[in-house]
Order: structure tokens, then sequence, then C-alpha cells
């Protein structure tokens, strides 16, 4: 009788792993988290004025793309060792070291002038107007709207209007 609730034991804790819903369920909570803990994929910003996006991850491979825009927003979409792939506003991807990245929270205005507001409400009046490209300082986000800031000027924009945040993320 003993080997069969040991044979019953096994098999209660084998199966479920073995399940393929369960596999996936774990290589997905893994794959949320880089090596370096932080949630992948994830925004940064450029924290130097200047910064080398090269063909792969080390010095050894050569330089694709110079960045001079410091605070320009990029989503981290991999890591490896010191090095994070990266893509840019525009769709390029490449790895930049991570020494060249902030966790500070900026946003780049996209496709077309987005209206600034005095609250996050689509009825609220608009505060001022920023012109696609215009970088933006992330201060709050939720439902859908953050408040930022640039030239000594707040407001509110939908998360959909710029780069630099997920559509219905969190900041706080």
């Amino acid at each position: 009788m003993t080997r069969f609730f040991g044979l019953l034991l096994a098999l209660g804790t084998l199966l479920p792993a073995a399940h393929p819903g369960f596999a996936a369920h774990a290589q997905d909570a893994e794959a949320e988290r880089g090596r370096s803990g932080l949630p992948v994929p994830r925004f940064v910003t450029l924290g130097a004025g200047e910064a080398r996006m090269r063909t792969g991850p080390g010095r050894d491979f050569p330089v694709d793309w110079l960045f001079v825009r410091r605070h320009l927003p990029m989503e981290v979409v991999d890591e490896y060792g010191i090095y994070r792939k990266v893509r840019a506003p525009d769709g390029s991807e490449g790895w930049m070291d991570k020494a060249l990245l902030s966790g500070a929270r900026w946003g780049m205005i996209i496709d077309k002038v987005a209206t600034v507001r005095a609250a996050p409400e689509v009825d609220a009046p608009p505060v001022w107007r920023a012109e696609p490209d215009v970088l933006v300082h992330i201060q709050v986000c939720s439902a859908g709207w953050c408040r930022v800031q640039a030239d000594n000027r707040a407001g509110y924009i939908r998360t959909s209007d710029m780069w630099g945040v997920y559509r219905e993320e969190e900041i706080e």
C-alpha cells in the first residue's frame, strides 16, 4: 500500500510539469524578466548625449547607428551581459551598453500634433500642443493618460500619442 501512495505522489508531481500548458506558463513567466531581473520588454531612455547602437552585444561588433539625442526613449527587447538589445522609435534595433541607458521615463510625440490637456479627460481644456518628435518627461501614467512636462509646461496626454510608454501602463 505504501508503494501505491508513493506512485500516486510521484505521478501527482510529474504529470502537471509534463502538461504542455504548464510548461508554456513556466516559460512565459521566465520570458517576462531579463537576466537583470527587470521586465523585458520595457522602456528606458538614452542617458548619454551620444550612444552607439551596435549590430551585436559587444565592442567587437560594428556600430550601426550613432544616437545624439539625450532622453530619447528606447524599448529594451533583450539582454545579454551588460548589453541591452533596444528598439528605437523609428523601429531600428541594435545593442547598447547598459551604462548608456537610464530608467528615467521620457516619451516622444509620434505621428501628429498631440494636444496636452489640463486633466486626464478628452473634454478637458487644452493647455498646449506638442509637435511630433518633441520629447516630454513622463511623471505619472494611469488609465491610458500620462502627466508630462516639457519646457516648464505640464499637462496630460494620451499614451497612444507617444512612444515610450505602453498603452495601459501604470507609472507612479
